[in-house]
């Protein structure tokens, strides 16, 4: 299949103007870098101090920048499966981290057992690429960053994304994923990527730059990610914002090129929030925020990188807000050519995580991705020497050519109640959350994963404790 044409959110002299805005931001503005390093990096590159904290950044190396990226970032799960993304590619889904954890009507803090359930969950679901470290209740927060990522990796054969909560977890888990790895490169397999945001608007954070530059030098592809707020931390028109937003990821993109020329990054605009001035919170599933992921994926493309969003909602619970919220936000990104949409089984603006979500999600997710497919076009699926040949006959049903096709043509599922009300009243009239939570039972019912030797979940097992017991 060739590449699919996406939605033209943003036209390119819209985007050129976005872009040309942010420059201006960028080289008059300027942005609040405090680390001594990185500043250091930055002056000898160019920028110009403005005040004891501000840089000015000029346009020529935010262009050199951008373009020593590479245009195609790959992703490796721990099957050896490796996935390459890039403008115009499809879609992949990715989990969310969180603090909660809903169960039924339960709503739980996070440990480090409930995630392992949830990982167990999501290692089964066929649409969902990656999934991503989460807050752990029951650990320190210096060390959440390297538990979570040996979680993950024992439960779960997924690409590998853990959330860094200091830069002493990402030297743990290079370590850790020396285990997986038994001596291959982890540029050469990248089971586990990064990423960081900048404070808007227009600061990068210390320990966001210090994570960057410990992990320089593996080739660990790196999402840089904007989260404005739309009329609090930034601009309230969707413009505005993009220019902001477009600022901030850019500096960040030269920050990581600078530590490590070459180095794979993800342009993410899409995790930009709106404010709902009625209730006085940040939302994530409003249609707004799909706008902003879409123009986001549009903005990424202009620069020839890979990007991400979010498919998220505010519902606390299951429902049909969530799943209104959720398909309306992923269909919007997936549409606008974003390429990496997180969300799969978060709930509550990515504050919760819940096991039967994720399974509805990843069914949300099947179907967005067949609409990204769009109409097929050739010689065979047009199939108008069947046409001829039927004429008036509504006989398709044993054609051959509706044997070879229908698998490849026609999204099928095991979840979703297609059947007779007659059919579905004898099976229980059970709704789609009910669907859900059975699969959920079946997939906890069955063994874990077993594709790490003993061996190496010993060798992780030794790595965290060390670790460990350096912070208590």
């Amino acid at each position: 299949m060739g590449k699919r044409k996406v939605h033209e959110f943003l036209s390119r002299s819209e985007i050129k103007k976005i872009h040309q805005s942010s420059l201006e931001v960028l080289a008059e503005t300027g942005v609040k870098i405090t680390h001594p390093e990185i500043r250091n990096l930055l002056l000898q590159a160019g920028a110009k101090e403005k005040d004891h904290s501000i840089l000015l950044i000029p346009p020529d190396l935010v262009d050199r920048s951008v373009k020593k990226s590479p245009r195609t970032v790959s992703f490796m799960d721990l099957k050896g499966n490796k996935t390459k993304v890039k403008p115009g590619s499809s879609p992949l889904f990715w989990a969310g981290n969180a603090m909660y954890y809903l169960r039924g009507s339960e709503r739980k803090e996070l440990t480090r057992e409930l995630y392992v359930e949830f990982c167990r969950v999501a290692d089964r679901l066929p649409h969902l690429h990656a999934i991503v470290g989460t807050n752990l209740s029951d650990y320190p927060a210096s060390a959440r960053d390297f538990v979570g990522f040996r979680a993950m990796a024992e439960y779960t054969q997924k690409h590998l994304r853990p959330v860094i909560f200091t830069p002493r977890g990402v030297e743990v888990i290079l370590e850790m994923a020396d285990v997986l790895l038994e001596g291959r490169s982890l540029k050469d397999h990248p089971i586990f990527s990064l990423g960081f945001t900048c404070v808007s608007p227009l600061r990068w954070s210390d320990s966001a730059l210090e994570v960057f530059r410990v992990s320089s030098g593996y080739g660990i592809p790196l999402m840089i990610n904007s989260e404005v707020i739309l009329g609090a931390t930034g601009p309230v028109t969707l413009a505005g914002s993009l220019i902001l937003a477009n600022a901030e990821a850019l500096i960040g993109v030269v920050i990581a090129q600078l530590l490590e020329p070459g180095r794979p990054v993800i342009f993410n605009l899409g995790f930009s929030h709106t404010f709902d001035m009625k209730v006085g919170e940040t939302l994530t599933g409003a249609p707004e925020g799909g706008l902003l992921g879409a123009a986001g994926g549009a903005i990424a493309s202009f620069h020839h990188l890979p990007s991400a969003s979010w498919m998220s909602t505010e519902s606390k619970i299951p429902d049909a807000q969530a799943a209104f919220e959720k398909t309306l936000l992923g269909l919007l990104h997936a549409l606008g050519g974003v390429n990496l949409i997180w969300g799969i089984g978060n709930l509550e603006s990515t504050l919760s995580l819940c096991p039967e979500q994720a399974v509805m999600d990843n069914e949300i997710a099947a179907g967005l991705f067949r609409a990204f497919r769009g109409v097929e076009m050739d010689a065979e699926r047009m199939a108008l020497p069947l046409i001829k040949e039927m004429g008036q006959k509504g006989d398709y049903l044993q054609s051959d050519h509706t044997f070879r096709y229908f698998k490849d043509e026609l999204r099928m599922t095991d979840l979703l109640s297609r059947e007779r009300w007659s059919v579905w009243e004898t099976t229980g009239k059970k709704d789609l959350l009910e669907v859900a939570r059975d699969r959920v039972k079946m997939f906890l019912k069955d063994s874990p994963s077993g594709h790490l030797s003993g061996a190496q979940k010993e060798k992780l097992e030794r790595i965290e404790k060390k670790a460990l017991e350096k912070i208590t």
